[in-house]
């Protein structure tokens, strides 16, 4: 974990682009080189992204994944969530397969990318998050053990103006433990669609929740669990990086980490307890 400054490598995809118009073609012919390289017609592994109103971020995510160095074939696939700005366009532009999901929600646009899917293994990945070259291989590589049929990554958060790295490292030293201990019991809790993968065979008996709720990567890996485990991949290098948003929405840092000290010691104790069903709403 990087404590005092961010990664060196995320600063190539720090585009200061702001809309569609600004991003210049060099961006994405550079961006497409990489893609034409590294994807396969024929992928063991497929990355799925989906995306509502992301049409400059989406460049900075998937110009991460056009760095990946593995030997694994893989494709990457988009799933533009009925955005209403120009993420479509930005899509277009870039050589990778996509689809257009007109209902809204994290689910349904997931279970299209799944079935569009050609590889074996799935790999879900966020719009706005920023992902590390050795990211495919040390997911892919505790996804395969024996008797495995998830797994979920840790994540870091970029620094910003108010949000130092080294309190922000403090942050995420405070998740990981309570990951540690959700893993005992609950590992269904830790997994989020910004670095989780799953064996597509078994996502698609299981399926997305086709409504608009946040949490429905849970859901997913609550309902794999009756085909397999569910494991963490502790690779600090492995650590995909997005930015400080949803901590900004609290106000500041110090607020963010007080109400979720506050939220994991009321709920502390069930952690040790067998998962119950889960309560999310189903179709």
């Amino acid at each position: 974990m990087r404590i005092f400054k961010n990664p060196d490598w995320i600063k190539e995809f720090e585009y200061p682009y702001e809309s569609f118009d600004q991003i210049p073609q060099k961006v994405f012919d550079e961006i497409n080189e990489g893609l034409d390289k590294i994807q396969s017609p024929t992928p063991k592994v497929s990355i799925i992204i989906t995306a509502w109103n992301e049409e400059t971020n989406i460049i900075r995510s998937v110009g991460s994944l056009s760095k990946l160095k593995t030997k694994i074939p893989f494709e990457i696939i988009l799933i533009n969530n009925n955005s209403s700005d120009r993420t479509q366009d930005t899509m277009d532009r870039l050589h990778v397969k996509n689809f257009f999901q007109g209902k809204q929600g994290w689910g349904p646009a997931r279970q299209m990318g799944q079935e569009k899917a050609l590889g074996e293994y799935i790999l879900l990945a966020d719009a706005d998050c920023l992902y590390p070259d050795c990211w495919l291989d040390e997911m892919v590589n505790v996804l395969v053990k024996p008797g495995v049929v998830a797994v979920y990554g840790r994540y870091s958060f970029i620094s910003e103006p108010g949000f130092p790295r080294w309190q922000l490292s403090i942050l995420e030293t405070f998740k990981d433990i309570i990951a540690e201990v959700r893993q005992i019991k609950r590992p269904y809790l830790n997994t989020y669609g910004l670095s989780m993968g799953y064996v597509k065979k078994y996502g698609l008996e299981a399926g997305f929740v086709n409504n608009n709720f946040r949490g429905n990567d849970g859901r997913l890996a609550y309902d794999l669990m009756a085909y397999g485990k569910i494991k963490q991949v502790r690779s600090n290098k492995s650590r995909v990086w997005t930015g400080p948003r949803t901590l900004q929405k609290d106000g500041s840092l110090s607020n963010a980490l007080k109400k979720r000290i506050l939220r994991e010691v009321k709920r502390f104790s069930i952690y040790f307890h067998t998962h119950v069903k889960y309560h999310a709403p189903k179709d």
